[in-house]
């Protein structure tokens, strides 16, 4: 500061701030500093100077550490339960989505391959054959006859693969199409729902479609016994165009399905009284009801995709599909493998969303674990300041 200039000082009063001390100096009986302190300063002439009481006001929030109270590695051993909290909630239920998912895709495995054998039948034999239909219990003893138990889930690792990533992009896609087509007001309309369930739908499947068309040439073509050789051979034969062959069909088919089955799923559960909302046996009989009424809307579109995915086929666009499919099975062709599929539903809605509700809860409960022993070692740390 040079000679010449002069100092500034400007008082404000901040109305409704009351003078306070922390509590550490009330316990000590010690004067808080706004009583004792004083500014003082002198002018340039170096005069007599000024005193006045002063103090200093700041506000901050107070933060604590993350892991100041969290439990020790003993604590956690004695209370096992809180080690799944340190994983983050996020990972937590994508994990359990996996789980979910992977449980019920290896149980209804030997369904979902009897039904493919049926939607491709006609097309596997050929124009020549005379039989171009096979019934549900032939597409079982076939199976058993030429491949054995194993055969059943042949096909099944694959579509374990996929079900992972599939489950995550749609989980995450899902929400952010939510958050996208939300109204100016907050809320979610009917449209925006449906919009948000098919884009999250499509999403998931062209990210994951690769893995889809080769779990179906390993369930249905002979000579072939792991991905990797079929993947390799389709590359040398037909390019790698060939992994999205039936893409059309497939985005048309999941748009309206995941739409209609996140939206009646949806719908449903919130019109349910508030005390069945959280249930268990709530979640699974909605879960069946959408996806049946999904399933019925929208299964022709997947018959359809199921031939365009074969090596060999006639049909190149999803409007020679289906008339192809009409001309050589009749209307019921669009519905080959319904049966099955439907019996799948059944049990693949209930072991996911039971799964899926088991782990949450599980989850939930780890939280809530961890949270105590959290609050029990605060009140310990409080218990020795205080002493």
């Amino acid at each position: 500061m040079t000679r010449e200039s002069k100092p500034i000082i400007s008082w404000r009063s901040i109305p409704s701030l009351n003078a306070s001390h922390c509590a550490l100096t009330a316990a000590a009986e010690l004067e808080p500093l706004w009583k004792t302190t004083q500014l003082s300063f002198t002018g340039g002439g170096g005069g007599s100077g000024i005193r006045c009481n002063f103090a200093c006001v700041s506000v901050v929030e107070r933060v604590e550490r993350r892991n100041e109270f969290a439990p020790t590695s003993a604590q956690l051993v004695k209370h096992p339960l809180a080690i799944l909290a340190c994983v983050p909630k996020d990972a937590a239920l994508f994990a359990a989505g996996a789980i979910a998912g992977a449980a019920a895709k290896t149980v209804t495995a030997p369904l979902d391959r009897i039904k493919i054998l049926m939607q491709t039948h006609g097309i596997r034999v050929g124009q020549q054959s005379a039989k171009k239909v096979i019934s549900f219990l032939e597409a079982i003893t076939m199976i058993g006859k030429e491949e054995g138990i194993k055969g059943y889930w042949k096909g099944n690792l694959p579509q374990v693969i996929r079900i992972i990533p599939y489950s995550a992009v749609q989980l995450f896609a899902y929400e952010a199409y939510k958050k996208l087509f939300r109204g100016k007001d907050g809320e979610l309309s009917l449209v925006g729902r449906l919009a948000a369930g098919a884009c999250a739908g499509m999403t998931s499947t062209f990210v994951t479609y690769p893995l889809d068309v080769l779990r179906l040439r390993l369930a249905v073509e002979p000579g072939y016994r792991t991905m990797s050789e079929i993947a390799l051979n389709m590359l040398r034969e037909e390019g790698v165009a060939s992994f999205y062959y039936g893409l059309g069909p497939s985005l048309i088919g999941i748009a309206p399905y995941i739409a209609v089955n996140f939206c009646i799923f949806d719908l449903v559960k919130k019109s349910l009284p508030e005390e069945f909302q959280k249930k268990t046996e709530a979640s699974l009989l909605t879960g069946l009801v959408s996806a049946s009424l999904a399933t019925l809307t929208c299964y022709p579109l997947d018959t359809v995709r199921r031939q365009m995915q074969m090596k060999g086929t006639p049909y190149k666009t999803v409007l020679d599909a289906i008339p192809g499919v009409v001309a050589r099975d009749g209307l019921i062709g669009l519905y080959r493998g319904f049966l099955p599929n439907a019996l799948k539903t059944l049990p693949n809605s209930s072991i996911r969303l039971t799964t899926y509700d088991m782990v949450k809860r599980l989850i939930a409960t780890s939280q809530k674990e961890f949270q105590r022993i959290v609050e029990e070692n605060r009140n310990k740390q409080q218990q020795k300041v205080v002493g």
